[in-house]
């Protein structure tokens, strides 16, 4: 039997409307493209030995996707990143291929950067405001969940946050909790609308640049 592999890939461009579903999909016909077999679980309904560690939200961009995978027979890792990138959409692509060591409960935080654009306010007066609300010690939203509607503070599941005005934007970054609890990068902005729309922007973009355990040590 193979090992665990572990996939790290970046995902930009158009790509970033794909979703979730979508880019599984993808993923198994990139490795039948690929000339690599991927292994199936047993049972009555087999399906590929894939999984994505962290579902990437529609719209957001990322250079640290990490996706575990099985194949059948032996493989180099070294050589699959080009194999794979050559056989994936544009705008997706392997950077690189190790065995899965770290367990997926050992990710804890993630980095973000993000644009907040702004058609008519100051940026300067905005990143002011915005480095003062997210400072606070509280920050509670309501959040939709599958039972309805909960109220959750998002103070502590943000680690550190930093704004910079730019032209007609503001740059954002930040250190949130990937999980226990989750954190949406775009509940940053539900948090603005439900409690300072006066900051909210006009437009916003993220992307994920790095993972990390809980000691804050790169997650590979």
């Amino acid at each position: 039997m193979s090992e665990k592999l572990r996939l790290r890939f970046s995902k930009k461009g158009r790509a970033i409307y794909s979703s979730h579903l979508d880019l599984m999909r993808t993923m198994q016909r990139v490795f039948t493209r690929a000339g690599c077999a991927l292994k199936y679980s047993e049972g009555f309904n087999p399906h590929p030995v894939i999984s994505i560690l962290l579902p990437l939200n529609l719209g957001c961009a990322s250079e640290c996707e990490l996706m575990d995978f099985q194949l059948i027979g032996d493989a180099d890792p070294a050589a699959l990143p080009a194999l794979l990138t050559s056989a994936m959409p544009e705008d997706v692509t392997a950077l690189e291929v190790y065995p899965a060591v770290q367990k997926v409960k050992d990710l804890k935080w993630l980095r973000i950067s993000g644009v907040f654009e702004y058609d008519t306010a100051d940026p300067a007066a905005m990143r002011d405001g915005l480095q003062a609300f997210f400072a606070q010690e509280h920050i509670v939203i309501t959040k939709k969940t599958k039972r309805g509607e909960d109220e959750s503070d998002i103070a502590p599941a943000i680690r550190e946050i930093g704004f910079t005005a730019g032209e007609r934007c503001v740059r954002v970054s930040a250190v949130i909790s990937a999980q226990e609890p989750t954190m949406n990068p775009k509940h940053l902005v539900a948090a603005l609308s439900q409690k300072a729309p006066e900051l909210v922007p006009d437009f916003e973009e993220f992307t994920r640049l790095e993972v990390y355990d809980a000691r804050m040590k790169v997650f590979r």
